[in-house]
């Protein structure tokens, strides 16, 4: 049998190979209009009317299944390996482009039911998922239960083939804007931890009430849910009663992870408009072309070097992860590094900015500083949301470096 003689430009290694699929398949779909214009789903941010590009776009991936892509092709996910898509998020950055599927129920909801849902749930909603058709919420935190979530009293009763769960969360992110939430409830109340159990509820469901709570900046992406006699079908308990709190914990390492950058954060910290380049804008450069002001040129060199020694690590979390069967307490130090890092690249752009990245509205701004002058106020909820910056010390200390307090 004769060889056949490989050409010249033909890749010989897999991944270059996906990189030639990822590269060709992004030039015939994304649209150049949107790129470096992140319009992903947000889960705290209301929903708009598309435009035909966004549209366009989202179809794309979905069908693609690469708003999701290491999830089971299955269930409409791309069924990618970790490496390729690494290589997805980086051929994406190269050209601007950013991944339209996200929302709580890719970066929180969906990698959970992934791993203790039935089969019958994981068709009826992961699909769903992975082609941004569905929104959900998060019904944990409760006014007497923050950061002592397990003290939470929002009652699920037994009533055969349902429960009817009475009761109120608080911080319900885009709670307004939800088709589902997946909630922690109590079916038990003689136990703490184990009387906690997973339930799914419709926003749609009669006695569900929704007010939004408003914050000072005049938006209003937090609510307060209540639960009036609301019936919720026995197909909707995830894992078996009691096993709410492993679950709810579980949930939240898919949070941190995503929160610190592992769900995509990090690439769109790449992705997103360098630093530099704004400060050349802003700032202008020296007769070499660099950036005018030493002092800034430094700590810009400085926070880069930061977020691509964080983009590393995260890789190597996510490698050791795959190994030990999903993310581990490290989350708790991702996320604690993803929110310091987020907070100073807000505090650099607006310094750049000057009085420019400080307007509210008005026509004297354009809308890449409005836009600026927001992220900069949300990323101080960074260190917050997820697990305040001092619960994460708190599990650190405790799960990774095995520090007990002595009584």
């Amino acid at each position: 049998m004769m060889a056949t003689a490989l050409t010249a430009d033909a890749p010989t290694d897999p991944l270059d190979a996906f990189r030639a699929e990822a590269r060709d398949w992004l030039e015939q779909h994304f649209p150049k209009a949107l790129a470096h214009k992140d319009g992903g789903m947000s889960a705290v941010e209301g929903p708009h009317d598309p435009t035909p590009d966004e549209a366009a776009w989202t179809k794309a991936m979905g069908e693609k299944g690469w708003g999701v892509p290491t999830w089971p092709a299955q269930y409409g996910g791309g069924g990618l390996s970790r490496a390729e898509a690494r290589v997805l998020q980086e051929e994406m950055a190269r050209i601007g482009a950013w991944n339209p599927i996200g929302g709580m129920g890719v970066m929180m909801f969906g990698p959970t039911l992934l791993e203790y849902g039935t089969e019958a749930q994981k068709q009826e909603h992961i699909p769903a998922i992975a082609r941004g058709e569905v929104r959900w919420c998060q019904g944990y935190s409760e006014p007497g239960a923050g950061s002592d979530l397990a003290s939470l009293q929002t009652f699920a009763e037994d009533k055969g083939d349902h429960y009817v769960v009475n009761g109120q969360k608080t911080w319900t992110s885009g709670g307004q804007w939800a088709d589902k939430c997946f909630a922690l409830v109590r079916t038990d109340k003689t136990k703490k931890h184990e009387g906690i159990s997973f339930l799914l509820i419709d926003m749609d469901a009669p006695g569900v009430e929704v007010k939004p709570i408003r914050l000072i900046s005049g938006s209003s992406p937090f609510c307060e849910t209540f639960f009036t006699d609301v019936k919720v079908p026995k197909e909707n308990l995830v894992g078996r009663e009691g096993e709410g709190w492993t679950i709810g914990k579980r949930l939240l390492q898919h949070e941190r992870s995503s929160l610190s950058g592992g769900g995509g954060s990090a690439g769109r910290l790449l992705a997103g408009k360098p630093l530099s380049e704004i400060a050349k804008a802003y700032r202008g450069t020296d007769e070499q072309g660099r950036i005018a002001d030493p002092d800034l040129r430094t700590r810009i060199i400085r926070h880069e070097m930061d977020v691509r020694a964080f983009v590393l690590t995260l890789r190597r979390a996510a490698a050791e992860a795959k190994s030990n069967q999903g993310p581990s307490a490290a989350t708790s130090i991702m996320k604690n590094v993803g929110a310091r890092i987020t907070q100073d690249r807000a505090e650099l752009a607006i310094e750049i900015m000057g009085m420019n990245g400080l307007g509210w509205e008005g026509e004297g701004f354009t809308d890449d500083e409005l836009a600026q002058t927001r992220t900069w106020l949300w990323g101080k909820a960074v260190s917050i949301y997820g697990g305040s910056s001092e619960i994460q010390n708190n599990i650190v200390a405790k799960r990774i470096l095995g520090m007990l307090d002595h009584q």
